[in-house]
């Protein structure tokens, strides 16, 4: 199970845009051991941060 934590930031309102820092554990293949996978992601692309493996 996968523990996720999620942190909004906005941008200035002349852009109108907006950003989340995705956090997300993910086990190492080749030791075995877990490490944390750090982006900054547009609000729009969150969902495909989390489903990829």
């Amino acid at each position: 199970m996968a523990k996720k934590a999620v942190a909004s930031f906005k941008a200035d309102k002349s852009t109108a845009k907006s950003y989340t820092k995705c956090i997300k554990l993910v086990k190492s293949e080749k030791t075995g051991a877990y490490t944390f996978k750090e982006e900054i992601v547009h609000n729009n692309e969150v969902k495909n941060f989390f489903s990829e493996k």
